[in-house]
């Protein structure tokens, strides 16, 4: 059973209103095959389906590119398109997490998602799909 907040609860709306991970844009990636690529997104912000207030924080996206990478104007609009939904940061991490891998499909990502701090406890959600590894095989320029 859910705990009601007290007091006022702003509106909120569902995750169904999410951009769909197929309106991210993709580039045919042309780089060295063991590069990391990284974005620092300082801006995701969300609605806490408990009080209806937002939440912010940093999201940290980590990857080793396959045959593409986003192209970043669309996937802003992704990411922004979660500011007036309501949803837990455990559940907002995932979806970026499981869209990114599904759409992008990297050898190995890695997304952290670091909300403000509430009621005095920071909040580090971190997923990770394949391994890190730089050093094996030659590097290839595609």
């Amino acid at each position: 059973m859910m705990p009601k907040a007290e007091g006022a609860v702003l509106s909120w709306v569902g995750e169904e209103h999410i951009r769909r991970p197929e309106l991210i844009e993709l580039i045919n990636f042309v780089g060295r095959e063991k590069q990391a690529v990284s974005y620092d997104y300082k801006e995701f912000s969300a609605v806490c389906p408990f009080s209806g207030l937002p939440d912010t924080g940093r999201l940290f996206i980590e990857f080793i590119p396959g045959d593409s990478i986003p192209e970043l104007k669309s996937l802003k609009y992704y990411l922004v398109s979660f500011r007036p939904v309501g949803i837990y940061q455990e559940a907002a991490a995932d979806r970026i997490f499981r869209d990114f891998l599904g759409r992008v499909r990297p050898r190995y990502l890695k997304v952290i998602l670091a909300y403000s701090t509430r009621g005095g406890i920071d909040t580090v959600c971190t997923l990770v799909h394949g391994n890190y590894d730089l050093t094996d095989g030659p590097a290839v320029v595609h």
